[in-house]
């Protein structure tokens, strides 16, 4: 007799189960076990599969969703394509707010399976209009049957990692893991998962894993780019008593990760991946043979080809070096004055004549208009250029525009160019503008002019 199929009935009953496995390249060296959990192993290939099943069951269930209703929800991507599996095996339709980091193939895959994405600004505060949370909420508003699974908020999110994420832990390691990392987004698998390990042993440590400017690190949830991870305010699905450390990891430090964990262990991974697998690394660094260290691997690299794992964009955004000569020798090389920052700059609301002010005083040309002053600045910060020739043009037509706020008389940014990126790169973009801002880990760090680049080179040629 021909025994049973082993056969699912739906793709949706493929979610969760995802195995662990040794880290043992990337963690050479460690005392401890150094285990992956592999959430790129669930059908939407990522752990969000699972809260996005949990949260449109429990719609269901309170009648919040409704038959051939439509979804709308903010999201970086992978939840997206969970609620979207879902939508796909009950008939909803979706519509999905991404902020503008986010890369080109996780746009792409949602309207694969049919979703319609909405792509808002990043360097906007949560409660501004054009914000995706703000956007998310309007087109509830204005869409019949909608349902916002609110994954920032929706209980059932880390409920569902209670009740499945948490236990596969427990058992695929025999009770013995004592230390669990993870990033935190929305905080539902941290929180989850953290509830039911520390039902089984309050002595396992939870351990968040954060970008540079996320709130939960202590940050004022200014832009990074790294995807899917940290925020820029509180979610209540995110329970901090269960967290006993933050590990705060820069962009910078997350990509290396994701690169150096997909080239040393086969396994294709993303950037909120790396900053989780770092921060693992910081964690099992100081811990002996005893301990047993699960970092959670949210998702796969295979969204993140056209920006992490190609050596251009990082070229571009500061990330690597392509050998010297380069811009960072340039702006090494450059002669400093001790009065003048590596960045002079102003808010878009500052009026014009103070950016004359600040030009005459410094002795500059040119100030770079950001959202703020606080340095590091992030790339998305920065939004154009108050040039002395171009504003004075102006004013000489309408001498009035000195008193307009900066926003209103700014020209477009500079263009920009990698602190790794070559010389020739420099000039080319010197061709087309007067100067350009260095971008040092996604950090504007200087500006280039080409007297700078003339200057570099007259000092390297004998004589």
């Amino acid at each position: 007799m021909p025994g049973e199929m082993e056969v699912a009935d739906s793709v949706l009953d493929l979610i969760g189960n995802t195995p662990l496995v040794r880290l043992g390249r990337v963690g050479r060296g460690l005392t401890c076990d150094l285990l992956a959990k592999m959430e790129t192993t669930n059908p939407g290939g990522s752990v969000k599969d699972r809260p996005a099943v949990a949260m449109v069951d429990a719609a269901e269930r309170d009648g919040l969703l409704k038959p051939g209703g439509t979804i709308v929800e903010p999201t970086s991507g992978n939840t997206g394509v969970g609620l979207a599996i879902v939508a796909a095996q009950r008939g909803y339709r979706c519509i999905f707010v991404m902020s503008d980091k986010m890369s080109e193939e996780k746009v792409a895959l949602l309207r694969a399976y049919g979703a319609e994405v909405v792509v808002c600004p990043t360097a906007v505060p949560p409660e501004h209009p054009d914000s995706y949370y703000s956007t998310a909420e309007r087109l509830v508003r204005e869409t019949p049957d909608s349902f916002r699974p609110d994954q920032y908020s929706n209980p059932a999110n880390p409920a569902e990692h209670e009740r499945s994420t948490g236990p596969e832990v427990w058992r695929q390691t025999a009770g013995r893991v004592t230390h669990f990392v993870a990033g935190i987004g929305t905080g539902g698998s941290i929180t989850g998962v953290g509830h039911y390990l520390k039902t089984q042993n309050p002595d396992v440590q939870i351990i968040g894993a954060d970008p540079e400017g996320s709130v939960y690190s202590g940050g004022a949830g200014r832009p990074y780019l790294v995807e899917g991870v940290g925020e820029d305010f509180w979610p209540t699905t995110y329970d901090p008593s269960v967290v006993d450390r933050v590990v705060r990891v820069s962009d910078a430090e997350s990509f290396a990760m994701a690169r150096r964990v997909t080239r040393e262990e086969g396994l294709l991974i993303g950037g909120s991946c790396g900053t989780a697998v770092h921060a693992a690394l910081v964690v099992a660094q100081e811990l002996g043979p005893d301990a047993v260290v699960v970092v959670l691997v949210p998702d796969s690299g295979r969204n993140y080809l056209s920006k992490i794992f190609d050596d251009q964009w990082m070229l571009d955004f500061g990330f690597v070096r392509a050998g010297a000569p380069c811009a960072g020798d340039v702006l090494g090389a450059k002669e400093k004055d001790s009065r003048i920052p590596d960045l002079v700059l102003i808010t878009p609301e500052e009026p014009a004549r103070r950016a004359i002010g600040t030009m005459r005083d410094l002795g500059v040309s040119q100030v770079i208009v950001s959202v703020t002053t606080d340095l590091p600045l992030a790339a998305k910060e920065v939004s154009g250029v108050v040039n002395e020739l171009e504003l004075m043009d102006r004013a000489f037509g309408d001498a009035s525009v000195l008193d307009r706020p900066v926003k209103e008389v700014m020209s477009p940014n500079m263009p920009v160019v990698g602190v790794g990126e070559p010389v020739s790169a420099l000039v080319g973009q010197l061709d087309r503008a007067p100067s350009v801002l260095v971008l040092e880990g996604g950090h504007p760090v200087g500006v280039l002019t080409r007297s700078d680049v003339l200057s570099f080179l007259a000092s390297r040629s004998p004589g």
